[in-house]
């Protein structure tokens, strides 16, 4: 089976590095803070920026600037791997399964991460959107692995925590699980559809078992 795995709140909690770099995007701007800042993980960082600075294109896209400056230099680092993950990659593995990431994080972003991870050799391939796309993109990207891989819709899984991941899997025919321990709610995987809950990464293994 070809399994599409999502980043952020599947694999890593990056809540710490994604928040600081909105911070400071957002500090170079003059602009203050909003109190709750988690929902701005999952998507495209042009979507959330948007509203804090009055759809002003320019700003938009000089706040990301600032967002990309701060990641680049530290920001991938400010992360960990979910505990009970680098055992259920294994496990895939060792059944057999072919391994994929598909993020919305921009690929040169995801790369280093991936690469520091002690089982980032587990993934094929990475799929990521342009830096100067507003959209998530998940269903094309989707897409993408299910050509590259010569995967039938049936012969392949998204996995993911935000709804984002759940409808790039539902336009593509593409069974969509979603997972309980990252950034989005079980309300919001379920109404977008998803096939089936992960209330662990050791439950996950077993899903995909079956």
């Amino acid at each position: 089976m070809l399994c599409l795995f999502d980043l952020d709140g599947t694999l890593i909690d990056s809540e710490i590095g994604i928040l600081g770099c909105v911070r400071h995007a957002l500090t170079q701007l003059g602009v203050e803070h909003p109190a709750e800042l988690r929902h701005w993980i999952g998507p495209p960082l042009r979507h959330s920026f948007a509203p804090l600075l009055d759809h002003d294109h320019d700003r938009i896209e000089l706040a990301v600037e600032h967002y990309h400056e701060r990641f680049h230099a530290i920001g991938w680092q400010e992360h960990s791997v979910y505990p009970g993950i680098e055992a259920m990659i294994g496990r895939l593995q060792a059944a057999g399964h072919t391994l994929a990431v598909v993020t919305s994080k921009p690929e040169r972003h995801a790369r280093p991460i991936i690469e520091h991870l002690p089982f980032g050799p587990a993934f094929s391939r990475l799929y990521g959107p342009h830096p100067s796309s507003a959209h998530s993109e998940k269903a094309t990207m989707i897409a993408a692995a299910l050509e590259d891989f010569g995967a039938e819709p049936q012969q392949a899984v998204m996995i993911g925590d935000r709804h984002f991941d759940i409808d790039g899997a539902v336009a593509n025919r593409v069974r969509g699980i979603g997972v309980l321990w990252g950034f989005g709610s079980r309300a919001e995987l379920e109404k977008a559809g998803a096939h089936a809950l992960a209330r662990d990464p050791g439950h996950l293994a077993e899903l995909l078992a079956a």
